[in-house]
């Protein structure tokens, strides 16, 4: 179809595994990679650091139109400041959730998602790459795994046991994220009827990456 755009849209809840399977993807195609989650978890965080209240609308969307963000490499830099870590946190991921149930933030994020995507290629994730940011994507995935499952992958990835009261505050974490990924009133977290179903609760990062490429060249 011509009116289709060279995008791999990479949905799914939270600690799925989508930004290290989009990176890998965006790597062996040559394509650029776009991790929307993460300019959500940056106004967030620069909300906090500006003292603008997550439920603050107006003032959290001004600040996203003119998020001062930049990628390079593996960093994510904020004003300036590297702030990779930072946004990794498990409160920056709920007040990113909170954010993301904003339509005005949304509004003022939905272009700059978009200018993300040249004559290269993109490789995208989030929760509604597919259905809202890049509609017409050549291939469009939702990847998930059990929330037990991501659980232990956010624990591991911060070097916490996947066990006791730290482990049990992260899966009721994840937990609540979907409920209100889900729930959200503008572009809820949901499955699109165009979209393949990843499921990698018993898959490696290496067969994930395979599945997605292999899906692609079939488009």
């Amino acid at each position: 179809m011509s009116d289709t755009q060279k995008v791999i849209a990479i949905d799914g809840p939270s600690a799925s595994g989508k930004g290290t399977v989009a990176a890998r993807v965006a790597a062996a195609l040559g394509f650029d990679y776009l991790d929307s989650g993460a300019l959500y978890r940056l106004t967030a965080l620069y909300a906090q650091k500006q003292h603008v209240e997550w439920t603050d609308a107006a003032g959290v969307a001004a600040l996203a139109e003119n998020l001062p963000v930049r990628f390079d490499g593996g960093a994510v830099l904020l004003d300036g400041e590297d702030v990779s870590a930072d946004i990794r946190s498990e409160a920056i991921g709920m007040g990113a959730s909170a954010v993301a149930q904003l339509p005005e933030v949304r509004a003022a994020l939905l272009q700059r998602q978009r200018d993300f995507l040249t004559d290269k290629g993109l490789v995208a994730d989030g929760r509604d790459i597919g259905s809202v940011i890049f509609p017409q994507a050549q291939l469009k995935i939702f990847l998930t795994a059990s929330a037990r499952v991501r659980a232990e992958r956010r624990a591991k990835q911060i070097g916490l046991p996947c066990e006791g009261v730290a482990f049990d505050r992260i899966l009721a974490d994840i937990e609540a994220r979907d409920e209100a990924d889900r729930r959200r009133a503008v572009a809820p977290l949901q499955q699109l009827p165009d979209a393949e179903l990843l499921d990698t609760t018993d898959l490696g990062i290496e067969e994930t990456v395979k599945k997605v490429l292999d899906w692609y060249h079939k488009v």
